[in-house]
């Protein structure tokens, strides 16, 4: 079965860091484009930040300057380094990725969520 499993998350306290890591496990083929995804309470699911395979990166407007993605291509795993962390990034925060499954006659690429890791920033 083919997952996104994540890592990290949990409480801190405004002006701390936190780093969040997702792996990829299954029978994958390769790994595409990664990223980090949140939802707040009540609100839409938003992009925090992806990566391409190359390292070419962007960001949403809100964590620019204080997050940094980051992938190991050789661990199918995409990391993300949270910094100066305010209430307002309190969110469940979901990797994703587009992942190549099948073989090498037959693949297949599909995006996938992980299950979602809790961030919370208290004042």
């Amino acid at each position: 079965q083919v997952q996104l499993v994540e890592l990290g998350g949990g409480l801190v306290q405004a002006g701390g860091s936190l780093r969040l890591s997702c792996v990829g496990s299954g029978s994958i083929v390769s790994v595409a484009d990664m990223g980090w995804y949140r939802q707040a309470p009540g609100k839409p699911r938003e992009l925090v930040a992806r990566i391409t395979v190359s390292g070419s990166t962007n960001y949403a407007d809100s964590v620019k300057g204080r997050f940094t993605i980051s992938r190991d291509n050789a661990k199918r795993t995409v990391y993300l380094e949270m910094n100066n962390l305010k209430p307002e990034d309190t969110a469940v925060y979901y990797c994703n990725a587009d992942l190549v499954t099948g073989t090498v006659l037959a693949k297949r690429r599909d995006n996938y969520f992980g299950q979602g890791t809790q961030v919370t920033v208290s004042s």
